[in-house]
């Protein structure tokens, strides 16, 4: 392991403000640090008043490539009058800037309050808006960003954390055996789910994501804009028993179908994603720990308790994942 400090350690509030105005922009000297982990993101005045949003974007994660892509997807959804919040382009039409050693986005800040998930209209209403997302999201496909599938949400980050020493290593076989019976449901649901279309997606619009107006919502944080299942983008917003999930379900796709149908069949895999979600989860902290707001942020990563609960949890999803859902 390198003794350097991490890009984001070396992220001053004199670097920030610097590559905020390296966009164009004149910052007047008030930054706030907003709640990030993945990335590091700043709220900053302005010169000529107001205030912006800059997303410093960590290093070596995504390409340029993929990066713009999911900007331009933003853009498309805005221009459908669909409320995502697209960064500013700078004067020459460029959305991504190179600054202090840091790719940069600069968003117009939007504020909002968090959502009232037991309430069937907001449901509905966030259903409507995301079966909008979706309609442009099925007009064009990714290039540049991931598939969420078995291989690279469940596989991959399952053997990273085998060769990782964040795993106990008296823990690791019953790690393998837990995750090898996961993956073998979550193989199973999409085998039961049969042939699904596959589109552009927000990829992570869990209630965090997603920020309440009195116009109604608004999306933001695409940063794991993926290609996906549909029903991504709709059970993250679900909570509770399996019946009171299906009951929210409703909610939602009843407002999703005035903009796009819904194959119920998807249902079936809403479990499967929960447990590549947990899976992947896990390999995103130990991929992290190197960052040095992750110890801070989660101090019970990386102790016996926490793996050992994971371990369970995993086999926790085993009954859930075989049993089909009545949607």
């Amino acid at each position: 392991m390198s003794d350097a400090p991490h890009p984001f350690a070396t992220l001053t509030p004199d670097r920030v403000l610097d590559a905020i105005d390296a966009t164009g922009l004149r910052t007047d000297g008030r930054l706030l640090a907003l709640n990030s982990y993945e990335n590091r993101v700043y709220q900053a005045g302005l010169e000529e008043g107001g205030f912006i949003v800059a997303k410093f974007y960590r290093p070596d994660r995504w390409s340029d490539a993929a990066i713009r892509e999911e900007h331009a997807f933003t853009r498309a959804l805005a221009e459908a009058e669909i409320p995502a919040v697209p960064p500013l382009l700078r004067a020459d039409g460029d959305s991504l800037t190179h600054a202090e050693g840091f790719r940069v986005a600069v968003f117009p800040r939007r504020g909002g309050r968090s959502l009232e998930l037991n309430d069937p209209e907001v449901l509905e209403w966030l259903g409507r808006f995301i079966g909008r997302i979706h309609a442009v999201g099925a007009t064009a496909a990714f290039r540049e960003r991931l598939t969420l599938d078995v291989a690279t949400w469940g596989e991959a980050p399952s053997a990273f954390v085998l060769a990782s020493p964040h795993l106990p290593s008296d823990l690791c076989e019953a790690y393998r055996g837990a995750v090898s019976a996961a993956l073998e449901g979550v193989h199973a649901c999409f085998e039961r789910a049969g042939d699904i279309t596959r589109l552009r997606l927000h990829g992570d619009c869990h209630p965090g994501n997603v920020m309440w107006t009195d116009a109604g919502p608004h999306f933001v944080d695409f940063d794991d804009a993926c290609t996906g299942p549909a029903v991504q983008d709709l059970w993250m917003l679900l909570s509770g028993e399996r019946g009171e999930m299906t009951r929210q379900l409703a909610d939602l796709v009843a407002g999703y179908e005035d903009f796009r149908e819904f194959n119920p069949r998807e249902v079936d895999l809403i479990e499967a994603l929960r447990t590549l979600r947990l899976i992947h989860h896990a390999a995103w902290l130990a991929r992290r720990w190197d960052d040095p707001a992750f110890p801070t942020a989660f101090p019970w990563f990386n102790t016996r308790g926490w793996w050992e609960e994971h371990i369970g949890n995993l086999r926790d999803q085993l009954p859930r994942m075989a049993e089909p859902w009545r949607f």
